[in-house]
């Protein structure tokens, strides 16, 4: 019932465009044009990006986690030594 148009509706949806767009019409489908390839640049270069990941190998990985993980170490430890400058400044203010 629903499918692709065939040849007498092609050449309604062209004329209906005409008469909408007239002289603007090349200009509209070089837009789209643009537009549909820098869509296509864009799932291209993520595709590119999941690949590259699931390329890695696992040592490449696993440093990648360790370094996250010590930065992660880092990042707590100096909380704790700002905790405890803190609490030493306020009691040296309660004096």
């Amino acid at each position: 019932m629903f499918g692709m148009p065939g040849g007498i509706e092609w050449i309604i949806i062209l004329i209906v465009a005409l008469l909408i767009f007239g002289k603007r019409l090349p200009e509209v489908m070089k837009s789209m044009g643009k537009g549909i390839v820098e869509f296509k640049k864009g799932v291209k270069g993520v595709e590119d990006d999941v690949e590259d990941a699931t390329e890695q190998k696992p040592d490449k990985i696993e440093a990648a986690e360790n370094k996250s993980a010590k930065t992660e170490t880092e990042t707590a430890e100096n909380k704790n030594e700002k905790t405890e400058t803190d609490k030493e400044h306020i009691n040296e203010m309660k004096g």
